[in-house]
């Protein structure tokens, strides 16, 4: 599979014919829109930042589009959605909105995204729903979201094979990357793409990868 960052949350990966899109940036979004099909596409709060269906509808391409806790399968692909909380993005008068946390399984490896998370622990619903992590995308930035710190702790907490921190391109804190990776404190890669097989995954534990939009 090939992962690929376009900005804030927004994540795509792709495996042969099959294209999945993690909270596609919609329009009247904070970040530049994004434009390519896909065929399925996980919502993970209802905010322009990460509801942008409609931009990954392109030609005959018609996303199957998930938007909030279940299960679900599509094209052999697992999906199960669990309930969580975001402060990200609130309208006047709200307090908190419905975060989605995904877990996708795709090619025997599993992919978490934890969305605009802010809360500091997964619900015991997804704890005992998601088995071994092999690639986690984590908030980082504040602002509604997880703080660096939170973030790393519970990045750590949750023991997957590889760390991809997400919410410091175009959103939240401008330092939080700078922050996130000082918490961490044992290095970093950064690409411009992942290409990744389950073979890859040998030796790694809570590797941090940086990929640039």
């Amino acid at each position: 599979m090939v992962i690929t960052h376009h900005g804030g949350q927004c994540f795509k990966v792709t495996l042969g014919d099959l294209t999945l899109v993690f909270d596609p940036i919609g329009k009247g979004a904070t970040l530049p829109g994004v434009r390519f099909g896909s065929n399925i596409a996980l919502v993970s709060r209802d905010h322009p930042d990460m509801n942008g269906v409609s931009e990954v509808t392109y030609g005959d391409t018609v996303p199957f589009a998930i938007t909030g806790p279940g299960e679900y399968e599509r094209q052999g692909v697992v999906i199960q959605g669990f309930l969580s909380k975001s402060h990200y993005g609130l309208s006047k008068g709200t307090e908190e909105a419905v975060n989605t946390i995904y877990s996708v399984e795709l090619e025997d490896m599993t992919l978490v995204h934890l969305g605009a998370l802010s809360d500091k622990e997964l619900a015991s619903d997804a704890r005992e729903g998601i088995d071994e992590i092999d690639v986690l995308f984590v908030p980082i930035g504040g602002d509604g979201v997880l703080s660096a710190a939170d973030a790393h702790k519970l990045a750590v907490s949750l023991e997957p094979k590889i760390i991809i921190p997400m919410h410091w391109s175009g959103q939240g804190d401008s330092k939080a990357l700078e922050a996130f990776l000082k918490e961490a404190g044992n290095g970093s890669e950064k690409v411009d793409k992942l290409t990744l097989k389950k073979k890859d995954l040998a030796g790694k534990d809570g590797s941090i990868l940086i990929l640039t939009p």
